[in-house]
């Protein structure tokens, strides 16, 4: 795998992980909550961000990784725990961003940092608290 695929590569992986725990958070969401809310324009999100970057890795002539056919998750059962939850899966997408940020140039790196930015938002909706760098707390616990 060529140097350019791998942080993309990392970021398709991220993205298949984020959509599979919202996709549980939301169905077990309350409806008309603003979690459920919150968390369905979250998976909207990155659905078109995994789909922009299989684009990428496919335009760049690699095979998209594929989602791993489940991934580890506490109980979502309640409201606390699906906001964090979602909270988790934007502090690690923020990671996976801060990462392609760093290994990527041009239009990728331009990408990457407005899908890093996206996220720190996206955290503050989950009940997160602002950070200076966000997604390098996480790239440090690696």
């Amino acid at each position: 795998m060529t140097a350019e695929l791998t942080p993309l590569q990392s970021a398709v992986a991220g993205e298949h992980a984020a959509l599979w725990v919202l996709g549980v958070v939301g169905a077990q969401a309350p409806e008309e909550s603003a979690l459920r809310e919150r968390v369905t324009t979250a998976y909207r999100t990155h659905r078109t961000q995994r789909d922009h970057l299989v684009a990428r890795v496919t335009a760049l002539g690699g095979t998209p990784v594929p989602a791993e056919p489940g991934y580890t998750l506490g109980d979502v059962s309640s409201q606390a725990a699906g906001y964090a939850a979602a909270l988790e899966v934007e502090q690690k997408a923020a990671a996976v961003y801060a990462d392609l940020v760093a290994h990527t140039t041009g239009s990728d790196r331009s990408w990457a940092v407005t899908a890093l930015i996206a996220c720190s938002v996206r955290q503050l909706w989950f009940r997160g608290s602002p950070e200076i760098f966000p997604g390098t707390s996480e790239l440090a616990n690696r």
